[in-house]
Parts: C-alpha cells; sequence; structure tokens
C-alpha cells in the first residue's frame, strides 16, 4: 500500500485580542502566508485547497513575508530567530539568524531582496535590526524607540529609507544604507500599529488605536495628509495596506468594519467604500489584518475567518471562509453523509466540513463552552467538556437546537455513544463510568480501578473499560448495570483508546506504551499483535467501514495504517502527519482516512490498495 495527500484543510491565522496581525503576499503566484502556532502556511487565494506548510520553527512563528522574487520566504517567530527558506522542492533552509532577544512583530525585505528590516520586542535598546540576508551583518543603528516596535516599512525605491512605529506612539525615519536615525514624529495619541509604503515609494501612511490615519512623504518624513475622520474608523485601525497603483488604500479596525479610502492629489484620504464581512456581529468579527494583492482584498478576523473581496466588483459579496486555529482535538463522520465531516478544538469550535469542497461553516451554538470530546449520531451531537457537563445538541442544517447539559459531577475522560440506539451514551470519569439515557445519568458505577478510556458497542449491549493499569475489562450491560465478563490482560502501559470494527467481529485498543492491538470479539484473542511501530503514545484509532484496515495515529506525529489479515510489518506509515501530534481520525470510505492534529490542520489521505 501507499499513500498520497489528497485535501488540506487549513489553520487559520492566530489572533491576538488588541492586536494586528500581519498577513503578506505573492505578487505573481496569488499566493498569501500566514503563521499560526509553529506552522507558517502558504495558501494560494485562487485555489484555498491549495495549501503548503513550513512547520521546523523551534517557536512559535510570528509573521513570515516573500522576498520581492518570490522564490525565498523570511519568516520570524517569538524567540527572535529568523529563518530563510526556498519557497520550492522542500523548502531548503538557507540561513537562520537569531536578530532580536524577544518575539519579532514585523519583517520587511528590501526591494533588492538583499537586505530584511526585522522589529518587534527587545531587551534593552535593541528592537529594531537591519541585516544583510545572506550574512547576517548589521547594516545601520536603529535607536530612538523606547518600546515595542510593532511595524516597520522599507522604501521601494532609492534612496532607501526605514520607517518604524511602536508601543511608544512615535514614529522614527531612518536614512540610509547603512542606517541612521533622522527623525521623529509623534502625531499619534495611541499606540502606532502599521506603516506602509505606497508601491511608488512617494508616501507613506501610518494607523493607530488613535482612530488616526496619517500620510508622510517618502524622501523628507513630513506630514502630508490625513484620512478624513468623515466616514472613518469608530475604532483602533490595525492594520493597512496599499492598492497596487498606490491611489488607494485598505484599512481594518476593532469596529467591526474595513474600508477603502481614495488618496486624493492633496494627500488626503476620504472613504470611497466601507467593507462589511458577514458575521454574528461579536467580539470575533472586530478585524485584525488585510493585504491587498492584484485584484483581490483580503481580510482576517479576530475569529480567524478569512474573507476575500474582489477590486474589480467591490460590490459583490466576499468569499469567506474559516477553520480551526487550536489543536482539533475530534473527529466524527455523520454516518448519513460519510462526505460530511465534524472536528472540534479545545477552545468550543465546531467546524463542518465537506469532502471535495473544504470549509462548510461554523456551528452556531448557544453557549460556547470548551469541548473534550466529540461524538455525532444522525441528528444529534454529544459533546463532553473540562466543566464536568455532557451536552447533547440537536442539529438542523448549521444551526444547533437547544444543548441539555448533564453535570456528570467529575471531569469526563472518554465518551462513547451505542450507535443503533443512541440514546445510550457511556462516560468515563476517573473512577468508573456514568450511564446516560438521553438527558438523564441512570447509573454511576464505581468500578475499583482508575479508568482511561472507554467504549461501548453499537447495539448497546457490552461495554469495554481500558484502566490506567493496561488492563481491558469487558462488561455486558445489563439495563443500567455493568456485569464484568472478562479482563484481557497484554497491554504494558495506560489505556488510551478503544474501539469497535463496523462489523462488531472485533476491537482494537491503543496504549500510552505506544501499541496497539487488534482483539477477536467472540474467541476474546489476540487478533494482530506487534503492532509497536510509533515512538510516542497512541492518541487515536480508526476502522475503514469494511473492517479490513486499521488507522493509529499518535503523538509523534505519524500516522499508521494496517491490513488486519496481513502481518503488522506490511504496515504504511505517515511521517510527520501532523506537527506537535495526530489526535483525531476517521476513514470516509475504504481508502479515505482523514486525520486532524495540534496544528489545527485537517488532512484527506487517499490510500492506495496493494
Amino acid at each position: 500500500m501507499s499513500h498520497e495527500l489528497l485535501e488540506t484543510y487549513a489553520c487559520m491565522p492566530t489572533t491576538e485580542r488588541g492586536r494586528g496581525i500581519l498577513i503578506s503576499g505573492d505578487a505573481k503566484s496569488n499566493s498569501i502566508v500566514y503563521t499560526n502556532g509553529r506552522s507558517v502556511v502558504m495558501m494560494n487565494l485562487q485555489n484555498p485547497l491549495n495549501v503548503s506548510v513550513y512547520g521546523d520553527h523551534a517557536y512559535p512563528a510570528t509573521v513570515a513575508r516573500f522576498s520581492p522574487n518570490g522564490e525565498w520566504v523570511a519568516s520570524a517567530d517569538a524567540s527572535g530567530s529568523v529563518r530563510i527558506w526556498g519557497t520550492r522542492n522542500d523548502f531548503v533552509l538557507k540561513k537562520e539568524f537569531r536578530v532580536l532577544s524577544a518575539r519579532i512583530d514585523d519583517l520587511q525585505w528590501s526591494p533588492d531582496g538583499l537586505r530584511i528590516v526585522a522589529c518587534g520586542e527587545g531587551k534593552g535598546k535593541s528592537f529594531v535590526r537591519a541585516f544583510m540576508w545572506d550574512s547576517g551583518t548589521n547594516v545601520g543603528e536603529f535607536d530612538g524607540h523606547s518600546r515595542r516596535v510593532l511595524s516597520c516599512a522599507y522604501k521601494p525605491t532609492r534612496p532607501f529609507r526605514v520607517v518604524t512605529c511602536g508601543e511608544d506612539f512615535l514614529l522614527n525615519f531612518y536614512e540610509g544604507p547603512p542606517f541612521r536615525f533622522k527623525l521623529s514624529h509623534r502625531d499619534h495619541s495611541n499606540f502606532v500599529n502599521c506603516v506602509r509604503y505606497s508601491p511608488d515609494g512617494s508616501k507613506f501612511i501610518s494607523v493607530s488605536s488613535d482612530k488616526k490615519g496619517i500620510i508622510f512623504d517618502g524622501n523628507s518624513a513630513e506630514k502630508i495628509g490625513e484620512l478624513s475622520s468623515e466616514g472613518g474608523h469608530t475604532g483602533s485601525i490595525y492594520a493597512v495596506s496599499w492598492s497596487p497603483d498606490g491611489k488607494l488604500v485598505l484599512t481594518v479596525s476593532a469596529d467591526k468594519s474595513a474600508k477603502v479610502w481614495d488618496i486624493t492629489e492633496d494627500n488626503n484620504g476620504k472613504v470611497k467604500k466601507t467593507l462589511t464581512c458577514p458575521g454574528t456581529g461579536g467580539v470575533e468579527d472586530m478585524l485584525v489584518g488585510c493585504l491587498w494583492l492584484n485584484d483581490y482584498l483580503v481580510t482576517v478576523s479576530l475569529g480567524g475567518t478569512i474573507s476575500i473581496f474582489l477590486a474589480s466588483d467591490l460590490d459583490k459579496a466576499p468569499t469567506a471562509f474559516s477553520g480551526h486555529m487550536k489543536n482539533v482535538s475530534s473527529l466524527t463522520i455523520l454516518r448519513s453523509n460519510p462526505r460530511v465531516l465534524l472536528s472540534s478544538s479545545y477552545d468550543g469550535l465546531i467546524v463542518k466540513w465537506i469532502q471535495g469542497i473544504g470549509y462548510s461553516e461554523k456551528l452556531q451554538r448557544k453557549e460556547n463552552s470548551q469541548i473534550k470530546c466529540l461524538a455525532a449520531v444522525e441528528e444529534e451531537i454529544v459533546t463532553s467538556g473540562f466543566d464536568n457537563k455532557i451536552r447533547r445538541v440537536s442539529l438542523h442544517g448549521d444551526q444547533c437546537g437547544d444543548a441539555e447539559a448533564i453535570d456528570i459531577g467529575s471531569q469526563p475522560k472518554d465518551l462513547s455513544v451505542a450507535l443503533l440506539s443512541p440514546e445510550l451514551a457511556l462516560v468515563s470519569i476517573d473512577s468508573g463510568v456514568v450511564m446516560l439515557r438521553g438527558a438523564k445519568i441512570v447509573s454511576t458505577i464505581n468500578l475499583g480501578f482508575i479508568v482511561t478510556a472507554s467504549a461501548v458497542s453499537p447495539d448497546g449491549n457490552e461495554a469495554i473499560i481500558g484502566g490506567q493499569d493496561g488492563k481491558l475489562h469487558i462488561y455486558s450491560i445489563s439495563g443500567d448495570t455493568l456485569v464484568e465478563e472478562a479482563v484481557l490482560e497484554k497491554h504494558r502501559g495506560a489505556i488510551s483508546v478503544i474501539r469497535y470494527s463496523p462489523d462488531l467481529s472485533m476491537f482494537a485498543s491503543g496504549d500510552v506504551n505506544r501499541e496497539a492491538i487488534v482483539w477477536d470479539r467472540a474467541s476474546r484473542e489476540v487478533k494482530l499483535k506487534n503492532m509497536l511501530y510509533h515512538t510516542a503514545r497512541i492518541n487515536c484509532l480508526a476502522w475503514s467501514p469494511d473492517s479490513l484496515r486499521i488507522a493509529t495515529g499518535s503523538l509523534d506525529t505519524c500516522v499508521i495504517i494496517y491490513e488486519v489479515y496481513q502481518p503488522a510489518s506490511s504496515r504504511i506509515t505517515i511521517k510527520g502527519a501532523h506537527l506537535g501530534g495526530v489526535y483525531g481520525l476517521a476513514f470516509t470510505d475504504e481508502y479515505s482516512l482523514v486525520s486532524s492534529g495540534e496544528d489545527a490542520f485537517i488532512r484527506v489521505w487517499r490510500i492506495t490498495p496493494p
């Protein structure tokens, strides 16, 4: 067997309340680049499923930019390092430099692609540095800032200039190279969030949390105009981007709107159009990032929704898509339509995806509690949270009905629903299990050992409960009580996951000591052993619908697929499926596997039969 990656559903950019984020683009390929966690994500705007990811940073990545020729990307992280790598074949690393002593917030290439200026947090005085891209030698001294520098801009034409702005309300102007401090402006009365040069280098604009935008001359840095307050923003302006011809600018703000401004002959800005992005009107609709790339206007909201407007037709509704921003811990498939996936991340977001299309919608729940496990049956979702509550939510299209919250009194470890009689649910807690029928707790059973995983058979007659001691206890369910039938000992670590096969003839279990075992259900003998090819704990496992294949996902970032009737050595391994570990797996058909993980991505794999 072999495998190929069919589709990638990307994570969204990491956002932070009260801060702008910087996304950048490459005009030649119509690609944008943004960061989430340790991943640097490149996405093609014409086809958002066309995504590639660079994951070699050791710390969370903060900003990334294409070089002027589009061949290289410079990406920076929270430790102050900048990595420069090629956009083609396997992202070959050219150089890594330690630039600042703390987080980098913005970086820019010089127009000839030979120098990079980076700014951010720093210990002491160095908040900004410019260096040669191949050797890392300093190009000038940048003093004059006393607090974190949020943004910098490099003049795109000769004579070169650098402008920086930050949390000390200052806008500093440097001449060079080698760069020397020239002058400083204090026209803003709050954090200056973003500064950008126009494409011809004749002027630059700065925007600030004081709701103002000011335009300066590109060579002398004297103030020549500002954005009109008439029809202007009513909240902090977080980001600004020029149109390719330099006649218009796009701004986004905490007032949940994006505005396109006409820059007139006298260098003042008038509102040409206000763009409203789709949303519910909550805090998560604040816009924190924007980019004008060729004919596309891209905006990013605090909740991680990317909206794409067309400059040629601003009245047309935008294309909007979203995704997860945190670890995707559960993945489930609607049995009525196996092309529809539901995934949940622990911040309480449930997203619906359609295979072949990608993002479909976010499920709007009445309350946003955190989610630990998620199970779906026909028209109902069952979730367990960190607040000791189990919720049953009915699904109507994209709307969720009212949730019935059932408090089980202690932290749910694992959640399992009997697929054929879905009112029965089994929730494992530290000391035992809680049995639910509908929204009622029918029994809480103390089993006398520490429970780590559980599964209930689809017909609701049998339960398998795994313990901290690595033993599997098999119980028959009679009425509302459990009767112990057998204890299976083979695992050498705490059980982490148990799953029944779809044809009910087998079940599989995985442990934290990296081993998985397939058992025959009738004889309770081991059916497939030596499944010891992971190097860390097994987080999840899934059966193919025909019960011939089993996939395991682990903290070691790999997914391994075994044929049940072949020896374990004839497995296939998908290496590095998810940065930081694989947490969710599901088969959509005999040879299609969906995985999700710590990196907030969801990937669809196609397995080719032997």
